[in-house]
This record gives structure tokens, sequence and C-alpha cells, in this order.
């Protein structure tokens, strides 16, 4: 699994005061959001309640004193929680979010007022200290995130569902920014689709680290038939997915081998997503398909694309940072009759078994077993998808604008029938043409990453906010725009 996905959050935690409003609501506006943190399984990185009045920070003392204890921590903190109690010093949070320079996602929060105590002693005015400090954020250019209503209590089931939310935002943005992409084999010949830019991904923090197919072709070839390792590999596939019949031992030990050897190199160099040249090279000269590698290290959350396609690696692993949850590579492959929000995506075998959502059948490759021998093709992972909710997300960078580029949106995985072997995925998207419209018009790839879930909001957030990559969100509400004039 990716040490990303794998480690648990940790989040620096923030009570804003202003002095001569009432310090009373600070203590328990931190107790609650650390009760949060802990029912959530998230870490907390804060200073004792003593090391400032109330506990709070209300001065640029206190700014100073927590920037320094972010700053010893930033290997470990992954985003910012603010809350504000009372009115808060909109300078005291703005200076410790600019000293401490940790360029994380931060959560801001403001606390509601009871109509039935609004006394100088008693009121807190948070619904309009939050506004004063989103406009020293936006001088200081701090991008942030809104909880759900503009003022909420910290003790409330919303708040706790915003930062459950917004740690899987943190995580999201963390994964990207550090990705590490093993490229196992050159791009298969037939498709200049999976071309994308390198540069362009380390631009973004983002290292592709690539070896030869001779070289893991050699790897698992001298891997012997008794280690240990390869035996528990074997077993483990045997218990992954229902094997045929006619499926011979020698068929799975190649497979196992083949798996062993990506899984080690994957280790060895740290990868958190990869993308593999599936064929045909794999089966003319070592004998298996790659399907079933792929699944499997998709159910373990280290997400593997088809046909080299890096970018649907990082879409794939973007998805799996945001719902914690296997994805899977597809294409866009079918219209369903005349339905015109459905279609069906389809992929020879490679989705993770609970993507599917029951046991498959591994087997072999139908289209290519026809063409060059089936006996050179086991590890096809089968099965049809289940209906329930998914998300979309397809990222690919573009040389002729100098950037990367994506798009997002939700719809379902549907019971329709469809005859077709392999993965198969009846899937409805709503105004299914005007997504297809962008997608062509703008140079995307026919692949496209899945997760089951609704998970656009993470992963919109994650890329408006803070990774700045232009992005089509598909069925989103759009944020209001300003229209501002040329004045020359």
């Amino acid at each position: 699994m990716s040490l990303t996905i794998r480690r648990k959050v940790t989040l620096g935690v923030v009570i804003g005061s202003r002095a001569f409003f009432s310090p009373a609501p600070c203590k328990d506006a931190r107790d609650e959001v650390l009760a949060h943190l802990s029912r959530l399984g998230i870490d907390a990185v804060i200073l004792p309640f003593e090391a400032t009045a109330n506990g709070a920070v209300q001065s640029i003392p206190d700014a100073e004193l927590y920037a320094r204890h972010f700053k010893a921590n930033a290997d470990r903190i992954d985003g910012l929680v603010i809350c504000l109690p009372n009115f808060g010093d909109e300078i005291a949070v703005a200076e410790l979010v600019n000293r401490a320079k940790l360029n994380v996602p931060i959560l801001l929060q403001a606390s509601n007022d009871e109509v039935s105590k609004v006394s100088v002693s008693e009121r807190r005015d948070a619904f309009c200290g939050k506004i004063s400090v989103t406009n020293n954020f936006w001088q200081y250019g701090v991008p942030f995130t809104e909880t759900t209503s503009h003022t909420c209590d910290v003790s409330s089931d919303e708040f706790g569902a915003d930062l459950e939310r917004f740690a899987r935002v943190c995580r999201t943005v963390r994964g990207l920014r550090g990705a590490r992409l093993g490229s196992i084999g050159a791009r298969t010949g037939a498709f200049q689709t999976m071309r994308y830019s390198e540069k362009l991904l380390q631009a973004a923090g983002m290292t592709v680290v690539t070896v030869d197919l001779s070289e893991m072709m050699g790897a698992a070839g001298a891997i012997r038939d008794d280690e240990p390792d390869l035996l528990a590999k074997m077993e483990k596939i045997k218990a992954y997915g229902t094997i045929p019949g006619h499926i011979t031992r020698d068929q799975i030990v190649k497979q196992a081998k083949w798996t062993l050897a990506v899984n080690r190199w994957i280790e060895e160099n740290g990868c958190d997503a990869s993308a593999i040249q599936c064929w045909r090279s794999l089966q003319d000269n070592f004998g298996c398909a790659t399907c079933v590698t792929m699944s499997m290290m998709g159910e373990e959350l280290m997400p593997s694309a088809c046909e080299v396609d890096i970018m649907g690696a990082v879409s794939m692993y973007a998805l799996a940072l945001a719902s914690g949850a296997p994805p899977a590579i597809l294409d866009w492959n079918n219209n369903y009759g005349a339905e015109k929000d459905l279609c069906v995506c389809t992929h020879c075998g490679n989705y993770p078994k609970s993507f599917i959502g029951d046991t498959p059948e591994i087997s072999e490759l139908d289209v290519l077993g026809e063409s060059i021998g089936r006996s050179k093709c086991f590890g096809a992972v089968k099965g049809k998808v289940k209906p329930g909710p998914m998300t979309y997300f397809r990222l690919s960078t573009d040389d002729r604008a100098g950037t990367m580029k994506c798009y997002l949106g939700e719809g379902e995985f549907t019971d329709h029938p469809f005859a077709m072997d392999g993965g198969i995925a009846v899937t409805r998207v709503e105004n299914l043409r005007r997504l297809l419209r962008f997608v062509t018009q703008n140079g995307f790839e026919h692949h496209v990453a899945m997760v089951r879930g609704h998970h656009a909001d993470v992963v919109n957030e994650a890329v408006t906010r803070y990774l700045g990559w232009p992005i089509y969100h598909h069925g989103g509400d759009p944020e209001p725009q300003l229209y501002i004039p040329n004045r020359f």
C-alpha cells in the first residue's frame, strides 16, 4: 500500500481569539475539535493549553510561538485546522500561517452565536471575524477550505464531517505533490494517445521511475520455482478469484513470478502507483498477462494502469487518496443502444476485485488470446461491475499549453446487461454527450479512472484550491466569478 495512504493524517490545530471577547469558548473549542480528531483517527499537533492565554492565538508572540512549533513538526503536518470560537485576531492568524510556511491545506471554522447570548460579555462575532481572517488570507495569497456552513458549532456532526472530508483533501494534496510513479516497459507502440510530459509531472512534484520490460522479465524468470515468496504468491492468486479448471499450474507459476517481480521492483523504488506495458511483448516473450498483477496491487491501494498510461495511474492514485478505496482504469468504450446517458466502460481484466464487487474469474485475455494463443495470456480478471455510485477523474499533461489539465465528475454503475468478455461497467453519467464533447475537444485520452462512491468534492477541492490545475467538474456547481474589465 502507498505510504501516503497508509500513514495517519496529522493536522495542526489553532484556536484563534481576540482578547476583548469572552475567552470562555476557547477551551471548549479546543477540547471539541481534538475529540473529533481522536474519533476520526487523526493525529493533532498543538501546543499545551498553558502555552498561551486561554490556549489560543491572539497576538504576534502567540503566532510566532505556534509558527515555530509547526515548523518543527512540518514533516508530520498534512493540514491546519483553524477554529474561531469568537471574532479571532486576524493579524495573529495570518501571521502564524505566513511564518510557519507549511504550504498545506487549511480548514477555517467559525462558531455560531446563540441568539439569546449576544450581550457584550457573551457574544462571539465569529461570523464577522471569519471574513476578516479570509480577507487577510487573500492579501497574503493563502488558499483555504470552507466549512459547509459559514458558521457552525465545533461539537456538531456537520463540523465532524467537514474534518473527515478535509483530512482526505490533505491526504490527496500531499500524495499527489510527492508521488513516485513506476513506468514498467516502453509505451505500447500502437497507442500514441498514451504520450505524456515527464517534465510537467516533475514540475508538479511527481517523479517517474522507469525500467525496461526485459529487465522485469529477467527478474521474474530468475525466481526459483520453490521460493517461499513465490509459493505464497501463487496461493494468493488462487484465493483472489475463480480459476477455470483448464488453467495449468505452469501458467499460474508464470503469473506469480511476474507479479512477485513487479511487487519487488515497486517496493524497492518506493513507487505509489505504476503503469505497465501490458501487451504484447510480455505475452510473446514471457507467457502471461499482467492484469491480475495490476488488479491485486489496486486492491492494496497501489494502483496500476494498463498500456503504460502514467497519467491514468496518477488519476487512479488521486481517486485512491481521496476515497481510500481501490480505483480502476477503464476505456470510454461502447454506446448502450439509444440510451443517451448510458455507456459501457471496459478493460481486458485489470479491475480490483472490490471494484467489481464480486469474486472475479481469473482466466485468459480474450481478444489477444484469439490471435496469439490463450496459453500465453493467463491472468485476466473478469467480471461485471455491480451497481452503485462512482466517481471518475482524468488528469493529463498538455504540452501545447504547458500545464496539467483534468476533468472530474460523478455517476453510477448500473445493472444493465452487456454480453462482452473482460471487465465490464455499464455506466450512467448525466448529460454524457456534453462530457464526451469536452473530452474530444480538449485532447483527453480514451482512458478514465473510476472509483466506487462519490468523492468528487474532495478531488475538486484538492485540485482547485491547492494544486492549481485547470479542471472541468462535470455537473459541479461552479463558484461565482468576478468580471474584471480590461482597464487599458
